[in-house]
């Protein structure tokens, strides 16, 4: 019989064993982390152990990021209820920077807005190549290789980003009016393959917050 046949054999009988319990002690197989034979029984055992240490490891692993995420949308929510009685642009800028630094210890931030006129530099003129790139992007971007018209919205600092994070900004209608760029020396801060859930509801509750003064 070929080895498939067996497997098979075994798989459409799972009484097999029950009949011929006799058998279990007497088939010796080689342990897993050594040359000299076990048991199949301990070598059942020793299965199950590292399943368990793996699936130990996995749940270890969900909680660390059930606890980031908590503390990321406890962020969020802070943020947003700081957002909400701003009583002018200013002021919503204002505590927006400061809870990106303060409470995201998000080193470097920009802010570009165009659509609508105001003073300050968030609504220094941005190309339409910058439009159309921020218009294009379905999610945050997050990576060491910014656009580089980004990249200058950093003045003398942009030599030592490593790592930048830009959330289009859109209306109602979705049309894009604006980009918000986060920067950080850390090149692990913002990387590409990192999940980006949080920083697509940050574009979009700034979006929602600027409406009010555009």
């Amino acid at each position: 019989m070929k080895a498939e046949e067996v497997v098979r054999y075994l798989q459409d009988n799972p009484g097999f064993f029950e009949d011929y319990a006799e058998l279990l002690a007497q088939i010796y197989i080689p342990h897993p982390h050594g040359g000299r034979a076990i048991p199949i029984a301990e070598r059942q055992i020793l299965t199950l152990r590292e399943k368990s240490r793996m699936l130990e490891g996995k749940l270890a692993e969900l909680i660390m990021f059930g606890e980031e995420n908590d503390a990321i949308g406890e962020k969020i929510h802070r943020l947003c209820l700081a957002l909400l009685p701003a009583a002018d642009l200013q002021a919503m800028l204002q505590v927006l920077y400061y809870n990106l630094r303060e409470d995201f210890t998000v080193p470097h931030t920009a802010l570009r807005i165009w659509r609508g006129a105001g003073q300050g530099i968030e609504f220094a003129v941005a190309s339409e190549e910058l439009h159309q790139y921020a218009g294009r992007l379905e999610r945050p971007f997050c990576g060491p290789d910014a656009n580089p018209e980004v990249l200058r919205w950093f003045g003398d600092t942009a030599a030592q980003l490593r790592s930048i994070a830009c959330m289009p900004l859109r209306d109602g209608g979705g049309e894009c009016f604006g980009m918000l760029a986060l920067a950080s020396e850390d090149p692990k801060r913002f990387y590409p393959e990192m999940g980006t859930l949080y920083l697509k509801r940050l574009g979009e509750l700034l979006g929602a917050a600027l409406q009010r003064y555009l």
